[in-house]
């Protein structure tokens, strides 16, 4: 099966969540502008809340992907007040007419001082521990 992990950031929290869900995954954490290269089974999108919404740069991100090249969008990311981006990024999905995992990967995530430290390394273990078993075919 092959990955690829794309991810949006405005405080590094996602980057660092993308970079240990890519080394479980066998591949690379690049920004959303790295454009996909070839195939994926699977594609490992990072985000999170800002305004309350994703960031339009991760709407037209997944606008443009073309839907015969990615088998599914797997949800991954982190917000320091706010759950999941899942519904979000599945509207969007829905709309580029590729299929959403219904598992993904949310943790807290530090800004302006609230969860000072998040993701730590046990948060880090477990995105990379969810990757592996996305990877494996783990239900």
């Amino acid at each position: 099966m092959k990955a690829a992990v794309r991810y949006y950031t405005k405080t590094g929290n996602t980057r660092r969540l993308a970079e240990a869900v890519a080394a479980a995954a066998g591949t690379e954490a690049l920004p959303l502008d790295a454009p996909l290269d070839g195939y994926a089974d699977v594609l490992f999108l990072g985000n999170s809340y800002y305004a309350f919404t994703i960031d339009p740069e991760v709407r037209s991100f997944i606008r443009a992907l073309d839907p015969s090249k990615v088998g599914r969008i797997v949800n991954f990311g982190s917000a320091a007040l706010l759950n999941s981006t899942w519904k979000k990024v599945k509207d969007e999905a829905d709309k580029a007419g590729i299929p959403m995992d219904s598992r993904e990967f949310h943790c807290k995530g530090e800004f302006k001082g609230l969860n000072k430290g998040k993701p730590d390394e046990n948060d880090l273990a477990a995105a990379a521990e969810f990757a592996r078993g996305i990877m494996e075919g783990n239900d």
